[in-house]
């Protein structure tokens, strides 16, 4: 299950890329909220325009579908940053020290293995819809309204990429944490204590006021 986690920071060179990052994760977790908030917006123009004029936004349907791999997808590689995407950590959470680190770090790169195959399947998927030859550079579009497919398309392949180089930099954390035996290792989550979590999030109330 998720769980709260920390990721700690210094001035080495896996920090500073693990922070150079971090903003455009961000920019991705904003634009897949972005997505969700709009289709509040669609539902109640469609639901409004059904109900007092009889005439329910066309293309509705696929205007949704168009924004799903934005919402189901683009904040993946943030999530994964933070530790808290869904995972299953009863066994892992009960390890420390190197055990924990060579666990962490096989997960990682059975991830990265699964990612890499399916960034290069998604980007296949993109080229055989995209071509400037035609009409909006589309090959194919929605039923309805004919939305272009491509840039839908386009959007899994580039949150894969993101999510990569993210797995790159907590396969290289969780490496430098097992050589080395590192209690704490930088650029990857670790899991809190409810003890440390209040202490945290006493600290982040003090800042505020």
């Amino acid at each position: 299950m998720a769980g709260s986690a920390a990721v700690l920071e210094d001035s080495s060179l896996l920090s500073r890329l693990d922070r150079a990052l971090l903003p455009i994760e961000r920019l991705c977790a904003l634009l897949s909220g972005l997505a969700i908030f709009s289709l509040m917006f669609l539902a109640v123009y469609s639901v409004t325009g059904r109900k007092f004029f009889a005439a329910p936004m066309a293309g509705y349907v696929d205007y949704i579908e168009a924004m799903m791999p934005i919402i189901a997808i683009m904040g993946i590689s943030y999530v994964q940053r933070d530790g808290t995407h869904v995972r299953m950590d009863m066994l892992v959470s009960a390890l420390r020290g190197r055990v924990l680190w060579f666990f962490e770090l096989v997960s990682v790169l059975l991830i990265l293995l699964l990612i890499v195959a399916l960034t290069w399947g998604a980007w296949e998927h993109f080229s055989r819809s995209f071509d400037c030859t035609r009409p909006l550079c589309s090959r194919d579009s929605s039923i309805d309204v004919g939305i272009p497919l491509w840039p839908s398309k386009l959007v899994v392949p580039v949150a894969f990429a993101v999510l990569t180089l993210r797995l790159l930099l907590q396969a290289w954390g969780y490496g430098r944490a097992l050589v080395l035996g590192l209690e704490s290792p930088v650029a990857v989550p670790l899991n809190l204590s409810v003890a440390e979590q209040a202490r945290l999030e006493a600290e982040a109330l003090e800042g505020a006021d």
